[in-house]
């Protein structure tokens, strides 16, 4: 039977009991009310317990440091030696493209390079004989400058040979995809086989050993939140856990649609028990005591002053409290004055039932009050 349905059932009884005195005389008026029978679901306990109080978060696990990595050149993949969730080492080589065309590039830039240096040094041997001579009056000036113009112009033909070279060793070098920075592969969307244009994204490598948690504030709260202050959040799929890291970025500028503020906090991970991508909520812990403790929903507000309605020597009476720091995640409330530990509140449906009303607490209520009341 519901709560709702025992309190009409109570008023009913009263009524019938106020028409039988009329009927039975002054000794049926005497009679008391049955008292309603309250169970664990219409009452919560005053108990002391830690409270904590802060703005709640909610976003994604990111990887601190991750890594597109794309090809450097158009070609066939011929090898790939990475899988994803494997770890690689700084430099490992990941995969491997077709180098024909490069290979051929390469060599013939060597000779060009070669046939460059050769020609160097016959241009400034013909300069130093064009000296000789000059000096012996056998030529004329001009003769050595036309030869020394032949050195500038041999020089030159090296120097572009040495950058061809040296962009086709690069290119070369290109062909061999490697590992920006140790790591874990978490994504591989090419094949061997494969071809690829130049920007295609071969893999994807992040540091699992540091994560980043981007969240969502409200901007009203914006006051509480600093760079170092610790939070607490909880992961999907890592039930029961609780995991904690700490803000280090704070967005300047709030969201122009849901007036939120993003945040930025670091998320040791050693053991890699966290995976990017999940989902997370939890709180930025701003302040946080022992207190005595109710859930929100015990605490009315209707009057100018918050009250509970409590269970004194088994009457409902209604009592105003202090309150403290609220923790919006776990609904609960500090209490300051009013109620003690163990103290029995109404809660739900019950909060109906009038001041004054004779109830009678379920046995296991009861005691775990007493049990409660005693240990403080």
């Amino acid at each position: 039977m519901s709560l709702r349905l025992r309190i009409g059932l109570i008023s009913l009884i009263g009524l019938m009991l106020f028409a039988g005195c009329r009927r039975g005389g002054n000794q049926a008026a005497k009679a008391p009310p049955p008292a309603l029978s309250l169970g664990a679901e219409d009452t919560a306990l005053v108990m002391k317990a830690p409270i904590q109080s802060g703005p709640a978060v909610t976003g994604t696990l990111a990887a601190k440091t991750q890594a597109t990595i794309r090809s450097q050149l158009a070609g066939s993949v011929l090898e790939t030696y990475a899988q994803p969730g494997q770890p690689v080492r700084r430099s490992q080589v990941l995969a491997r493209l077709d180098t024909t065309s490069l290979t051929d590039a390469y060599t013939s830039a060597q000779a060009a390079v070669e046939s460059a240096r050769t020609s160097l040094a016959v241009a400034e041997r013909e300069a130093q004989r064009q000296k000789t001579l000059e000096a012996a009056g056998a030529v004329a000036q001009r003769n050595v400058e036309t030869a020394q113009q032949s050195v500038v112009a041999a020089q030159a033909t090296l120097a572009q040979a040495r950058a061809q070279l040296a962009n086709a060793a690069k290119q070369l070098g290109n062909a061999r995809v490697t590992a920006p920075f140790a790591g874990v592969v978490s994504e591989r969307p090419v094949s061997p086989g494969d071809v690829v244009q130049a920007g295609t994204a071969l893999f994807t490598v992040l540091d699992p050993s540091i994560l980043q948690l981007e969240a969502a504030v409200p901007a009203e709260q914006l006051a509480v939140l600093r760079v170092g202050s610790p939070i607490e959040f909880n992961v999907t799929g890592y039930a029961g856990r609780a995991f904690r890291g700490s803000i280090t970025r704070i967005n300047p500028s709030a969201d122009p649609a849901t007036r939120q503020v993003r945040i930025y906090a670091e998320i040791p991970n050693p053991g890699g028990a966290l995976v990017a991508g999940l989902y997370a909520e939890g709180r930025v812990e701003s302040e946080s005591r022992t207190a005595l403790t109710l859930p929100l929903g015990a605490i009315d507000r209707r009057m100018a002053k918050p009250a509970v309605l409590r269970v004194r020597d088994g009457k409902v009476e209604r009592v105003e409290v202090e309150l403290g720091l609220e923790d919006d995640r776990d609904q609960r409330v500090e209490v300051r004055r009013g109620v003690a530990a163990g103290d029995v509140v109404l809660v739900g449906g019950a909060q109906e039932i009038a001041p004054g009303t004779p109830v009678r607490l379920a046995p296991s209520v009861q005691q775990q009050a007493e049990r409660l009341g005693q240990a403080l």
